[in-house]
């Protein structure tokens, strides 16, 4: 397997990518495969750069036994089209706003990430920060069983 580049895009970068980021570490390293997958996230919005996961996503994260206090928040740029294998959109705004920077003949590397979680039959990973903790219940939920899916298709491809 060559290396291969993992991009989880939300719009602030502090709720749902690096929830994803930090469960895709987590089973990537559980299967010894750390050394071949590079992982990273980044929002569309610069609004939180430099910052710390939501407190809530880490509590979240926390109590399922997964740290995010390293993680720190950045701005997706152009040239992560080329860096990154996958670029993955937790919602169709933040897949909206990856497409308008997306350099050309880059277009196959931007994906929803809830494509790779058929059985949960939704397309979107929902923006928690303004609900309650259900709402980030529910996206570790959903993050874990695309993330899964994500490393099966990519031991199955690479």
């Amino acid at each position: 397997m060559n290396k291969v580049c993992v991009l989880f895009v939300c719009m602030g970068n502090i709720c749902r990518s690096p929830t994803a980021h930090g469960v895709f570490r987590h089973l990537v390293g559980q299967e010894g495969l750390a050394d071949r997958i590079e992982i990273d996230s980044a929002g569309t919005h610069g609004y939180h750069a430099g910052a710390p996961p939501d407190s809530r996503s880490q509590a979240t994260a926390l109590k399922r036994g997964f740290d995010l206090s390293d993680l720190r928040a950045r701005k997706v740029v152009a040239a992560d089209f080329s860096r990154f294998d996958y670029i993955l959109a937790m919602d169709s705004a933040n897949y909206q706003g990856l497409r308008e920077i997306c350099p050309p003949g880059h277009e196959h590397r931007l994906r929803m990430f809830l494509d790779f979680a058929p059985r949960l039959d939704i397309a979107e990973v929902p923006d928690p920060y303004y609900g309650g903790q259900r709402g980030f219940d529910d996206v570790f939920d959903m993050v874990t069983e695309a993330s899964q899916g994500l490393l099966d298709h990519i031991r199955g491809k690479h």
